[in-house]
């Protein structure tokens, strides 16, 4: 069965999906209050009726961009998570993937963060908060992924024993908290980017790894 499409998420429009795009970028530097439809009108190179015409206000856009960055990442580990290798390669797999999107996607990703920020804060309306659930929903789904791999490798011997709920937490905190300390370096090439997702991955697999096989042999 397909998946239902969230009104709002552009899915082969390529003007909406340059919109997001836009306004991404737009939110990315200058923050959700700060930022206005004139911004992302002269970011994107049209008039505001442009945007109104695909996107109802501000805050509809805003939402947008952070639905297509859960979508984003639920294309870019999906494939991993369910694929044929052992749990310790998928998982392997799924963090270099997630990582690599972070790096590529920055800009949707940070406003991901930034959504997740308003909510906390408590600065949303009823509406907003509706919104809200829709990509938590989303969200919970990628989160789900990395469960279903962790506990086919707990059983499966692979993995160390552990609350997967509770690991689960920090293992997408640390995959996710690259949208905060990375910056693309002038002359940075994809090869260059996918050394620094093979690290973090492999530090995500060293986390749930049996101790024995983590920690080095005793010396004397």
């Amino acid at each position: 069965m397909a998946r239902k499409r969230l009104v709002g998420t552009p899915e082969g429009d390529e003007k909406q999906l340059a919109i997001l795009d836009a306004a991404a970028s737009v939110f990315m530097k200058l923050g959700f209050a700060a930022a206005s439809l004139d911004d992302i009108s002269d970011h994107y190179g049209a008039t505001k009726g442009i945007i109104y015409y695909h996107f109802r206000s501000k805050t509809t856009l805003f939402f947008a961009v952070q639905r297509r960055a859960m979508e984003l990442t639920r294309a870019a580990i999906e494939p991993a998570a369910n694929a044929s290798g052992s749990p310790r390669e998928r998982l392997e797999q799924m963090a270099f993937a997630h990582t690599l999107l972070m790096m590529e996607h920055l800009d949707y990703l940070r406003v991901a963060a930034q959504g997740l920020e308003l909510h906390l804060g408590g600065r949303t309306t009823e509406e907003e908060r509706n919104a809200l659930k829709e990509i938590t929903v989303l969200r919970d789904y990628n989160e789900k992924l990395y469960l279903q791999v962790l506990e086919e490798g707990m059983k499966a011997g692979v993995f160390r024993q552990m609350d997967i709920r509770l690991v689960v937490k920090p293992l997408l905190g640390a995959l996710n908290w690259t949208s905060r300390w990375y910056h693309p370096r002038q002359g940075e090439t994809r090869a260059s980017r996918e050394v620094i997702a093979a690290e973090i991955a492999r530090y995500v697999v060293q986390g749930v790894l049996p101790h024995e096989m983590t920690l080095p042999a005793a010396a004397g």
